[in-house]
């Protein structure tokens, strides 16, 4: 009988978590800022979980999410594969270094940090996607490493675009890996604003390459939280398959709906839970 209860108890929490990470992939997919942003307080400040053992389950979702929706992307023609590949050398030697920094800092520093990137994370979510097109300066590297590309629009046309401020891109990007290792987030964010505000790349673009690379900076972290027990099977499950589900519903809806109110209340929500993970963090309540 008590086996019985306890079962159902793990069952109960377990279809909790599904529906919240659901929720979490649904407002991420929507709002382009990944679910990571929703999972880490959700499992933190609700379930009470070990804040490390919360970044492990948000990495392992990261790279589920990112390596069903980049697919789509590449086959569009839209990532520019060439230039997140040569990103994702600042990513991942970013997101290793920052899974050994969480390894050998107080949860309740990261749980600081991790409130006040959600506030910069909420900002960046109301804020006016800009639009680049051709007709800019060409950058030597980018001309160099071949990372001028084009991509094609519904109408049949092609907008080609040359890539700027190569090297600048090239450490937000170091700074964007450090941050993905460190909270387990996607910092899908930064990585937009990078591609978009200093290397100036279409939005279109920036926003799939950027999908692009997060799966590859999260598994480069997943491996040193693997590594020190900080991935728990058991609760990677239903937050993982929440996630996927959500991020797949959001896609559709996202075609479709005008998500401008809920940005608004993403962001409020957000805003919210970033001041609550600032609090409990510097009151040393977070384990």
């Amino acid at each position: 009988m008590v086996q019985f209860s306890l079962l159902m108890t793990i069952l109960y929490l377990t279809l909790i978590i599904f529906a919240g990470s659901l929720l979490a992939g649904l407002l991420g997919s929507l709002t382009g800022l990944g679910g990571g942003v929703v999972i880490i307080p959700m499992l933190t400040l609700l379930f009470g979980i070990d804040l490390r053992y919360a970044i492990g389950c948000s990495i392992v979702a990261v790279i589920a999410t990112s390596s069903g929706s980049a697919a789509a992307y590449v086959k569009e023609g839209i990532t520019n594969i060439r230039l997140g590949m040569f990103l994702e050398i600042a990513t991942t030697t970013g997101a290793v270094a920052g899974a050994f920094i969480a390894a050998y800092t107080q949860p309740n520093i990261i749980a600081v940090i991790f409130g006040c990137i959600l506030i910069v994370s909420a900002f960046l979510s109301l804020k006016k996607k800009t639009f680049h097109f051709e007709g800019q300066s060409k950058s030597r590297l980018a001309a160099f490493f071949k990372l001028n590309s084009q991509y094609p629009e519904k109408d049949g046309k092609t907008i080609v675009y040359n890539v700027r401020h190569v090297s600048g891109g090239f450490f937000m990007m170091l700074g964007a890996g450090i941050l993905s290792g460190l909270l387990g987030i996607g910092s899908g964010a930064l990585k937009v604003l990078a591609m978009d505000n200093i290397m100036r790349i279409p939005f279109k673009v920036s926003t799939t390459t950027s999908n692009f690379m997060i799966g590859v900076t999260a598994a480069a972290s997943a491996v040193v939280y693997f590594h020190r027990g900080y991935i728990d099977a058991g609760l990677c499950m239903p937050v993982t398959a929440g996630v996927l589900l959500g991020a797949t519903i959001g896609s559709r809806i996202l075609t479709k709906a005008d998500t401008k109110w809920l940005r608004i209340v993403f962001a409020v929500v957000i805003t919210f839970l970033a001041f609550q993970m600032i609090y409990y963090g510097m009151n040393k309540k977070l384990q």
